[in-house]
């Protein structure tokens, strides 16, 4: 047998060079790396000596690195991904919330911190949190609950096995997560024999699981039973590749679309069969269409509550709930009926058992009736000495936005106004993290999408909030020399949580700035800021000026952020739906006694449900 001598480091980066997805294009794209106590030696040493095959990024912040490698990923619908390396100990622990977002969302991304001695030699290291009662434990053990395969790497030759389990899960459909391995100091400097077929290029196809035979025809009794179906559209759909299946299932039955946030974009606003994002922050009209279906039919959906209005939205007495779904576990939640297949491949069998079975033609009016009510809400305003809505923001975006452009988003109030008002023209036009709805992704996001997809207009959209908590990677975009446009919506605080505390009968406390106890009022020059980190940067006062300055980033080299001040408290009214948010039983508050009798009776009618 052939073989190499290569330390264990250096065996890891030289194996995952050499792994290829279906399109014969490496399937990690980079490495993101801070080094650190406990990788710079080992790995920090293997990825120079691999830099030509594999590249190497510099980050930071671990946190945000990872960020940007999971919208990489999920930009390009799981077909490549990215890894990030991080030092053996607060790196690592930076890493754990991104872990848990890539998690929620289902996504790729390979997480290599370094770890303590496997031989325990200079035991306690620089770095190490000591675990009384269990010698074996360390901070990466963090990762266990937030990554789908875990592997603490002790002896070299342990990778001959964790590797290829690691881009197994990855590159699985219905598994598919972050993976850690958790790589021991020392082991990353040991020298082993390693076979040289280990290094030979692999190919990782995407596998499309059919559908079970008893499962497909039991659901295609349903449907044709019948009358009102509606399909819920989530994220699935994009990592399948099925968007163009769905719209053609979708037309040709008459089963009108209602969309996730995942799943938003999937199809064209305005296709005849998209009646809008659903629940929560749903359309009236995609609201109407779920409350009266008598089936709902979920594609690549896991069923969140912002979906389904916390399980209040589906109101049907006769109501039958189907799940389209590749993962096994999704497939089976809230006693659906599953159907377990690749979502391409089941649209595909359930269109060819249909065969030309037609549901009555869904009410259009309904979607003229929610454009009426909110087209006006974006409307270009007549300019006052008031500040603007977060709403009069996005039609300004969309008015600048064109075919290209992707316009992404994370947590705040903008996710729930995008998913309410943003009108996607194409797959791929809208990229949302809300499964873990995580405060900083943002701007690391859109780099991630920029790399990704390099000819697309970039727009990210996020708050001051947003922005003060994970800024750092502007700096990054402009390193890089990325092009992209940042609309930071200055409402001085977290406006969106304090709506709901609102809501809820508190009183405003703790969110605005101006209900925070601080002794110096807060005076942030944003455009200053940013533009000391290299992008192209400028405040504007009103929505005219927004427009024109968004016209100008679309020319402009490098990231531009353009910076508005907006009013904290308008959202839009029409089209939400019920959320369980869990209201005091006791207060000495008359406006929380009246928020919990209002909140006993929705649960009154998910009860009756």
């Amino acid at each position: 047998m052939n073989t190499i001598r290569l330390t264990a480091a250096q065996a890891m980066v030289k194996y995952c060079a050499a792994q290829l997805n279906e399109d014969g294009v490496p399937y990690l794209a980079g490495v993101w790396a801070i080094f650190g106590h406990g990788n710079v030696a080992g790995i920090g040493e293997a990825l120079y000596a691999e830099r030509d095959a594999i590249r190497t990024y510099r980050g930071h912040n671990e946190q945000t690195m990872c960020h940007t490698a999971i919208a990489y990923a999920k930009q390009l619908r799981r077909r490549r991904a990215m890894a990030v390396t991080s030092s053996i100990g607060p790196g690592a622990t930076n890493m754990v919330t991104a872990a848990a977002l890539a998690h929620v969302n289902r996504l790729p991304l390979l997480l290599i911190p370094g770890d303590v001695f496997a031989g325990r030699g200079p035991d306690p290291v620089l770095q190490q949190v000591e675990d009384i009662g269990d010698g074996t434990v360390s901070v990466n053990d963090c990762f266990r609950p937030v990554t789908r395969y875990f592997d603490r790497i002790t002896r070299p030759e342990q990778l001959l096995t964790a590797l290829p389990r690691a881009f197994r899960t990855m590159t699985d459909p219905a598994e598919c997560g972050p993976v850690c391995l958790a790589f021991c100091q020392d082991v990353q400097a040991e020298a082993h024999d390693w076979p040289a077929s280990f290094f030979e290029p692999k190919i990782w196809r995407t596998r499309r699981p059919h559908p079970d035979p008893v499962e497909l025809e039991r659901i295609v009794d349903l449907l044709k039973g019948a009358k009102q179906p509606v399909i819920v559209a989530g994220g699935g759909v994009h990592y399948a590749g099925a968007t163009d299946a769905l719209k053609a299932f979708a037309t040709k039955h008459r089963i009108p679309v209602v969309e996730s946030q995942a799943g938003k974009s999937a199809l064209a606003w305005d296709h005849e069969m998209n009646f809008g994002p659903v629940g929560v922050t749903g359309s009236s009209s995609a609201n109407v269409v779920s409350a009266d279906a008598d089936l709902v039919l979920g594609v690549g959906t896991r069923f969140q509550d912002f979906t389904t209005g916390s399980w209040n939205l589906f109101r049907n007495p006769e109501r039958r709930l189907v799940s389209l779904n590749v993962a096994a576990y999704d497939a089976m939640k809230h006693g659906a009926e599953p159907l377990c297949c690749d979502a391409l491949v089941g649209l595909e069998a359930l269109g060819d058992a249909l065969g030309d079975h037609r549901f009555g033609e869904p009410d259009q009016g309904l979607k003229r009736e929610w454009f009426a009510a909110v087209d006006p809400l974006t409307a270009a305003p007549d300019e006052t000495n008031g500040k603007p809505s977060d709403q009069q923001v996005i039609g300004a975006v969309q008015r600048s936005s064109g075919e290209d452009t992707v316009v992404m988003c994370a947590a705040g109030t903008m996710p729930g106004e995008l998913h309410t008002l943003w009108k996607a023209p194409r797959p791929g036009a809208y990229h949302m993290e809300y499964g873990f709805s995580c405060m900083g992704y943002e701007i690391a996001g859109a780099i991630g999408i920029k790399m990704a997809e390099p000819d697309r207009d970039v727009v990210c959209m996020l708050g001051d909030g947003s922005y003060m908590m994970a800024n750092s990677e502007l700096a990054t975009a402009a390193m890089l020399g990325l092009d992209l446009t940042i609309v930071l919506t200055d409402n001085r605080g977290y406006g969106c949580i304090n709506r709901l505390q609102m809501s809820c009968g508190g009183a405003e406390f703790n969110n605005l700035l101006e209900h925070a106890h601080h002794v110096n009022a807060s005076a942030i020059d944003f455009a200053a800021h940013a533009a000391s980190m290299g992008a192209s940067a400028v405040h504007v006062g009103s929505i005219a000026e927004l427009e024109s300055e968004l016209a100008k980033a679309r020319e402009t080299k490098g990231p531009s952020v353009v910076v508005i001040d907006t009013d904290p408290y308008p959202s839009t009214g029409p089209g939400g739906h019920w959320w369980d948010v869990a209201v005091p039983a006791v207060s000495s508050r008359s406006e929380v006694e009246a928020a919990r009798k209002a909140y006993e009776d929705q649960l009154k009618i998910r009860a009756l449900g």
